[in-house]
C-alpha cells in the first residue's frame, strides 16, 4: 500500500510543476446613452414624406370626399413616446387662376385616422382606427404611452370634404407629426 501513495504523490507532485505562469489586464467600457427619438415615413425613409394628391373629378367625390392610401410613419426611441399631429396652417393656401384668392379652412375639410397601429400604445381620442377625427393647427395627441424600441410603426389616413363651396385650384397644406419620449 506504501508503493501506491507513492505514486499518485509522485504523479501530483510531476503536474505541479507543468503549470504555466499566466499575467491579466483588465479593462473598463462605458457605454454613455443619450436619449434618442426619431420619426419617419417608411415610403421615403426621412422626416419628410411623398405628397399626398386627393383628385377630385366628379361631383360624388365633392358630396362624399376622397380618402388617401395608408401612409405607414415609423418611430425609434430608446424610450416610451407618444404622437401628436396639426397642420402647419389653420387654412388651405391657395394655387389657382381665382382672385382674391378663396380662404378654404383645415378644420371641417381635412380628416384622419389611424387605420394602423404597431407601437405598442393608444390611439387617442378623437382619433380611432375605423373613424376620421378633424386635423387643425393645434397640436392634438394621435398616440400615446407608445412603447420603445426600433420599428414602431404605425399608418394614417387622411380623407377630405371640401363640398361645393370652392373653385377649382390646387389647396395645400403640410400636415406636422412629433414623436416625443415621455
Amino acid at each position: 500500500m506504501k508503493k501506491v501513495i507513492a505514486i499518485i504523490a509522485l504523479a501530483v507532485t510531476g503536474f505541479a510543476a507543468k503549470a504555466q505562469v499566466a499575467s491579466t489586464a483588465t479593462q473598463t467600457v462605458n457605454l454613455n446613452l443619450s436619449n434618442a427619438i426619431e420619426l419617419t415615413f417608411t415610403g421615403s425613409t426621412t422626416a419628410t414624406g411623398a405628397a399626398v394628391n386627393l383628385a377630385f373629378n366628379t361631383v360624388n367625390d365633392y358630396a362624399n370626399g376622397v380618402s388617401s392610401s395608408n401612409q405607414e410613419l415609423k418611430v425609434r426611441s430608446n424610450k416610451k413616446f407618444g404622437v401628436t399631429v396639426k397642420t402647419n396652417n389653420a387654412n388651405f393656401s391657395y394655387t389657382g387662376t381665382t382672385t382674391p384668392a378663396p380662404v378654404m379652412p383645415v378644420a371641417g375639410v381635412l380628416d384622419l385616422r389611424v387605420p394602423a397601429n404597431a407601437t405598442g400604445g393608444t390611439i387617442a381620442s378623437p382619433f380611432s382606427a375605423t373613424a376620421y377625427a378633424d386635423l387643425g393647427a393645434t397640436a392634438q395627441n394621435l398616440l400615446t404611452n407608445c412603447n420603445n424600441g426600433g420599428n414602431q410603426t404605425f399608418s394614417i389616413q387622411y380623407n377630405a370634404t371640401p363640398g361645393f363651396a370652392y373653385p377649382a385650384g390646387t389647396y395645400t397644406v403640410d400636415v406636422v407629426y412629433t414623436a416625443t419620449q415621455l
